[in-house]
């Protein structure tokens, strides 16, 4: 039994990426897919999909891992923030700049899954997920 299952999502990513992995397998949850699905729409991952392997009982989202031309890593850096033993709540003024820009955080808000700078569009603030460039 996994304590914080979005931190073993994203360490698993971290590690596919390191050892140039084409595809990596997460436990499937709704809350992972919709991070995998904005993960898809900021270009960090190519793509996701949700499906049961032969012989198990529980679903798994199978990412699609992304590189550029000379395989050089298109995740550099990602990192969990908002821990159940520590939550990280931030207001729409004080949400956080990765990177200067270059980098996203991803923050859960009563709009569902958003990227930072779409949230300060909205005006709203949450809870900050993860950050990755």
């Amino acid at each position: 039994m996994l304590s914080d299952p979005i931190a073993d999502m994203l360490t698993r990513i971290r590690n596919a990426t390191r050892t140039f992995k084409e595809t990596v397998d997460v436990p499937a949850s709704k809350f992972k897919e919709e991070l995998a699905k904005l993960l898809v729409q900021e270009g960090y991952v190519a793509s996701y999909e949700r499906l049961l392997p032969e012989g198990q009982k529980f679903d798994v989202l199978r990412l699609t891992l992304k590189y550029g031309a000379k395989r050089e890593q298109v995740i550099k850096h990602i990192e969990r923030i908002s821990r159940p033993g520590r939550r990280a709540y931030v207001s729409a003024d004080n949400l956080p700049r990765v990177q200067r820009g270059l980098g996203v955080a991803v923050v859960s808000t009563s709009k569902g899954l958003l990227a930072d700078r779409d949230a300060r569009k909205q005006g709203v603030g949450g809870e900050v997920i993860c950050v990755l460039w």
